[in-house]
């Protein structure tokens, strides 16, 4: 070959790898930019509605939501865990999507419904839990609580978020009512009135407990007695 042609081939090579390399940045930047499967973040909430009564307990949460990728993502369900905590607690369910952080009776209240986060948007939501007194127990102490989401996209709960639920500053269980969730400490008249409050649903909780057994002793008995005249 001569020099010419030489000069040629390497020329024909160097435009193809320079092709090749816009086609591969162009195929990319479009999937980053309108194809690319993002992430749901959200971060720990400052304040919670809380209120608990001897049967039930009910926690209502601001979240945001961010989609950090192109696509939207879909919010099929939420679920609020306690993973520390022995596996006889229930978790907390989605139960509603009231308007506002702080209960009242004149607020706009829905159910429990999928959503869409679009991409690369954040929403701010008021979820509200809500699951059997077992779910959560009223002590006056940190609980490492754990969101989680059915999404989509994805197979099975997703962890969102791992946070802690100050119930230490609940100090009046039985009012459906607006707490911070920020790591202040409470003052000593403060932290006896939440501790004698929880106590006392405690007691509550074991009295319906006692009764229940007795019930179910009496029951037993009265069987008994009907299989015997049989």
């Amino acid at each position: 070959m001569t020099a010419t042609d030489q000069a040629a081939s390497s020329s024909l090579t160097g435009a193809g790898v320079v092709s090749a390399c816009a086609l591969l940045f162009t195929v990319a930047s479009f999937w980053w930019l309108n194809a690319r499967q993002g992430r749901l973040k959200t971060w720990e909430p400052h304040a919670f509605a809380a209120i608990i009564h001897s049967s039930t307990a009910r926690l209502r949460l601001p979240l945001v939501l961010h989609n950090t990728g192109p696509k939207p993502i879909v919010v099929q369900d939420l679920i609020l865990t306690f993973p520390d905590e022995p596996a006889s607690h229930l978790p907390l369910l989605w139960v509603s999507s009231p308007s506002r952080l702080q209960p009242g009776p004149d607020e706009d209240a829905k159910l429990p419904a999928g959503f869409v986060v679009p991409g690369r948007e954040a929403q701010q939501l008021f979820i509200e839990f809500e699951a059997p007194f077992s779910g959560f127990m009223p002590e006056a102490r940190d609980f490492k609580v754990q969101l989680q989401a059915r999404l989509g996209h994805r197979k099975g709960w997703r962890r969102l978020l791992t946070f802690t639920l100050r119930a230490a500053n609940i100090t009046d269980p039985d009012r459906y009512t607006v707490y911070n969730n920020a790591p202040i400490e409470l003052t000593k008249e403060d932290r006896k009135r939440a501790d004698a409050a929880l106590l006392e649903l405690l007691e509550e909780q074991g009295d319906d407990s006692a009764s229940g057994g007795r019930r179910q002793r009496h029951s037993s008995e009265d069987d008994g007695d009907a299989d015997t005249s049989r």
